[in-house]
């Protein structure tokens, strides 16, 4: 995505910083749930959250790490699942820290490499590695307290790619993926910093793909032209049917609105997501809670036409292969 103009990527960090600032009085609260599941993984989880960054590089780029995961992992009797998250362009943890402590305190450990530059996977790769080595380490707070046979991914954007990529490249280690705003093809400058369709149609795992109604640019819904991979809708249709997937549009948001603090702020034109991150709490942490932990009631909300997911107030655009 080397052709998303880094001037948005610096009104997505302003916004962000000014609706921070922003008393919570201030922020409205958009995209609500209105189910069972949805509100119950919308609220935080019973854990409070610790943030840690790598003393040196955890990946292959040079990039530093930072892990979320509950304060009180050293005291659990159990070891806790994995997820990998991949930034979009020119972003790093910080512009997505509310959605990423959100897991945690849910008891997912999750990792997040410090690169800007994540499509390929690789780096997303070498995060896992990095946690493989600190789950071995008998000085590590994460010392035998990693679960690596329950491994997602999740990513934004360029990220969204890449956790695919990431998923796709670990002969199976991740078996789920999230992806938020994953980008048309069109966008693709290398191709392969994109999820090509070969990549995709010889895969093997789960993945929900979430957009917004007004991300039409960067993660259309419909087709925008052309015979690659140019909207949400391509990409769901060319999963194939072996995998379990569910695709959704958030109603009012766009292609930055998993970057809120948790809202947006009042920045007119400037700012750079519309409804926050609100709405990106609910549904996406019940699929992570489904694949990783075994939530059963959280995977019959997605079941193909009556789960709880497809009478959500928020969303639209809703399909699902889930029996």
């Amino acid at each position: 995505m080397t052709r998303l103009s880094r001037a948005i990527c610096t009104m997505l960090v302003s916004a962000t910083a000014l609706a921070a600032a922003l008393p919570a009085s201030a922020q409205s609260v958009p995209n609500a749930p209105t189910g069972p599941v949805e509100t119950q993984y919308y609220a935080n989880g019973s854990y409070a959250t610790t943030t840690t960054r790598s003393a040196a590089a955890c990946d292959s780029k040079g990039n530093q790490c930072d892990v979320f995961y509950p304060s009180n992992i050293a005291s659990l009797n159990a070891r806790l699942p994995l997820v990998v998250w991949a930034n979009g362009t020119g972003s790093t943890p910080d512009n997505y820290t509310n959605w990423l402590k959100h897991l945690a305190s849910w008891g997912f450990v999750v990792v997040a490499t410090r690169d800007q530059q994540t499509g390929y996977g690789n780096t997303v790769l070498d995060s896992l590695a990095y946690m493989r080595a600190e789950e071995a380490n008998p000085s590590s707070p994460f010392y035998h307290r990693i679960d690596f046979a329950h491994v997602g991914a999740a990513g934004h954007s360029q990220g969204a790619s890449g956790a695919a990529n990431a998923m796709f490249h670990s002969s199976g280690v991740i078996t789920t993926t999230v992806t938020f705003e994953l980008p048309n093809q069109n966008w693709c400058n290398p191709a392969d910093n994109c999820l090509l369709t070969p990549t995709l149609t010889g895969g093997s795992g789960s993945i929900f793909y979430v957009s917004g109604t007004a991300d039409s640019l960067i993660a259309p819904d419909t087709q925008s032209g052309g015979t690659q991979l140019n909207s949400q809708t391509a990409y769901y249709n060319a999963t194939p049917g072996t995998m379990l997937k569910a695709k959704g549009l958030l109603k009012g948001a766009n292609h930055n609105d998993i970057t809120g603090t948790p809202g947006c702020g009042v920045l007119g034109f400037l700012k750079a997501c519309a409804n926050g991150v609100y709405g990106y709490m609910g549904f996406p942490t019940a699929w992570l809670a489904w694949q990783l932990k075994g939530d059963a009631v959280a995977g019959a909300a997605f079941k193909s036409g009556t789960g709880e997911f497809f009478t959500a107030n928020a969303w639209t655009g809703r399909v699902s292969n889930i029996p």
